[in-house]
């Protein structure tokens, strides 16, 4: 590929052109699986290239770990040798934490992990959201500190605390009256308010919690659009309610 402004060849599809200062992509769309992840170079809602990186998981705690965090150096390596205006993520959720850690881009979830590209060419023209920068820890309020679920409930509080658009996490009362139930810690985002705010259900046997999420959304419309990314988030992390 060559660059679209001085036509100086590009290592890899997409790429910055350093000859003449110009980007040659505008948006990166990265689908990741725990052993490979692909992305594609969007300008102008065209397909300008695809690009694809590997790996061989390592078993162990601190192997694993180690390899983890140098795959995900290699995804962002990579988008940040397009400098895009924008990135979108899907697929596997420990993968995409570790490549938002080392990326200093704006990272928006997928909504359909299905066809992550037609995804994000669907959502072209809708009002951008404001971007919340503070860490998960520090968007957690409210005077009721106690979750369900144990570790399985704060790594539900994680996922959604850890999105662009959700501003405030409030923990909620437990209700333990609710009917029983054998399966572990179930997380389910319910449909958005007339502010686009949302609200988390915790349910762990016979005990529900209801904590509410304040989202960056201006309206219904556009807190369903942080709803869905947030269910997607909690499926792809085991932690969907499927009722």
């Amino acid at each position: 590929m060559n660059c679209r402004r001085c036509e100086s060849p590009l290592e890899r599809p997409g790429d910055y052109c350093l000859t003449c200062d110009t980007a040659n992509c505008d948006t990166v769309v990265v689908d990741v699986s725990r052993d490979r992840a692909t992305l594609t170079m969007l300008a102008d809602d065209e397909r300008v290239g695809e690009f694809t990186i590997t790996t061989i998981p390592e078993e162990g705690d601190e192997r694993g770990a180690v390899e983890l965090r140098n795959f995900a150096g290699l995804v962002a390596d990579e988008i940040h040798r397009k400098r895009p205006d924008e990135v979108y993520v899907a697929g596997d959720h420990g993968v995409i934490r570790e490549v938002r850690a080392q990326v200093y881009h704006e990272v928006f979830r997928v909504r359909d992990d299905s066809d992550p590209v037609a995804s994000v060419l669907s959502r072209r023209g809708e009002r951008a959201l404001e971007v919340v920068e503070a860490a998960p820890a520090e968007k957690l309020g409210g005077s009721h500190s106690t979750l369900i679920g144990g570790r399985r409930g704060r790594e539900a509080i994680g996922v959604v605390a850890e999105h662009p658009h959700v501003k405030k996490v409030v923990p909620g009362p437990i209700d333990a009256g609710g009917m029983s139930s054998r399966k572990s810690l179930r997380a389910k985002v319910t449909r958005a308010d007339g502010n686009g705010n949302v609200r988390l259900l915790l349910r762990d046997g016979s005990s529900v919690q209801e904590n509410r999420v304040v989202t960056t959304a201006m309206d219904r419309e556009t807190g369903e659009r942080v709803r869905e990314d947030l269910n997607a988030a909690l499926r792809t992390d085991g932690l969907q309610d499927d009722g």
